[in-house]
């Protein structure tokens, strides 16, 4: 079994509401957050790290324009431990938790299931620094959760304590964040609210739920290593479809009369994308055999009977991926044990269990048609 992490979501407390974001003019000031919800810790009486971390442009802080970034958005429930702090939630109330978040605000959180993931992702950027002083193409990570503004502070020190650089913050209060979402134009949401993932995949975002393994295989400080499925998480879940509705010889067949025919894109298509940007910068500064961003495609489905229309879409598309493991069927928890990426995703809970029974951190891609069936016992072969 695999357990969520958990976190003091579903907060309800009054909290005034602004609009989705700043102007164009706003990110043209530093990116300052106009909204109320949304806090920039940089301004936080807090111990700062910006002076220790962040650029400067003409003797001013310099953040990237989230047009520009590659912006990922972490929630509390997966970026930090909060198992405690949601019990008290759960059996005394708001106001209790809210007592308790203050009195205990000097005690930083402990890392969840995101925080490698979003460590590897300061390393890259520091990288880029160093090869690209001026540009805004960069990984920008949003802390988003439902707390009320009164747990910030200790989220400041907690990230502060880690040694994180995180600067911008959405706290909604128990409100939905996914129109903050668009507004700071995200490329991946990663929650342990499966509801409000799939609220974001309904609105074009790549999101994902994460869970956190009993036990977590070490992963490198150097270079980050992300791991796709293909079916329903790159790719659409077209193939699967068939397989579902006429079986496996059906499915092969299918592939190979389609096998000049582009697959429909998935829902993280676009995070790959963005990905593939950011390790040209490296290509062309000479950096390939070091770059480090390193991407992997993991996938249940045969390299000769159905392979070859994925890597055709995958070209087409002008997508490199690094490695391509096409497993026939074969249990994918071993290779990933094997890559040890800070995060693999798949859209069914059968590989995403597998994966953490290994110690992979995986995260749920709630998408298509293997959300009607029963991913434990009958995971589709083409995935």
């Amino acid at each position: 079994m695999v357990k969520m992490s958990l976190d003091p979501g579903q907060v309800s407390a009054s909290v005034s509401t602004a609009s989705n974001g700043g102007s164009e003019a706003s990110w043209e000031q530093k990116a300052e957050c106009n909204s109320q919800e949304c806090v920039n810790n940089s301004s936080s009486k807090a111990k700062s790290v910006t002076g220790r971390r962040a650029r400067k442009v003409e003797g001013a802080m310099f953040f990237p324009r989230p047009e520009h970034a590659v912006t990922i958005a972490v929630s509390t429930r997966v970026l930090f431990r909060t198992d405690t702090e949601q019990k008290v939630f759960e059996r005394q109330g708001i106001e209790e938790y809210l007592r308790y978040q203050i009195e205990h605000e000097n005690e930083p959180f402990a890392p969840g299931p995101a925080f490698p993931f979003v460590k590897a992702l300061d390393t890259v950027n520091s990288r880029l620094r160093e090869l690209y002083p001026q540009s805004e193409e960069l990984f920008d990570i949003i802390l988003v959760t439902y707390n009320h503004a009164h747990v910030g502070v200790r989220l400041i020190n907690t990230i502060n304590h880690h040694n994180l650089f995180i600067e911008r913050f959405c706290m909604t209060g128990g409100s939905s964040p996914i129109g903050y979402l668009k507004a700071w134009h995200t490329d991946l949401y990663l929650s342990a609210d499966g509801a409000k993932v799939r609220e974001a995949l309904e609105e074009g975002i790549a999101a994902a739920t994460m869970f956190f393994p009993e036990k977590q295989t070490e992963v490198s400080e150097s270079q980050l290593r992300v791991a796709f499925d293909g079916d329903a998480v790159l790719f659409s879940d077209e193939s699967e479809r068939i397989f579902k509705a006429h079986g496996l010889d059906k499915f092969f067949e299918h592939e190979k009369d389609n096998e000049d025919t582009l697959l429909d894109h998935g829902p993280l298509k676009g995070f790959l994308e963005a990905l593939g940007k950011l390790q040209k910068k490296f290509y062309a500064k000479g950096r390939r055999l070091d770059c480090p961003i390193r991407t992997f495609l993991v996938t249940a489905r045969s390299a000769a009977s159905s392979g070859i229309r994925a890597l055709k879409t995958l070209r087409a598309w002008g997508l490199e991926i690094d490695e391509a493991l096409f497993l026939a069927g074969a249990p994918k928890g071993p290779m990933l044990e094997k890559i040890r990426p800070h995060i693999y995703f798949d859209d069914q809970m059968f590989h995403v269990e597998g994966a953490a029974e290994m110690g992979t951190i995986a995260a749920h891609v709630p998408y298509g048609i293997a959300q009607h069936h029963s991913s434990r016992k009958n995971p589709a072969p083409g995935k």
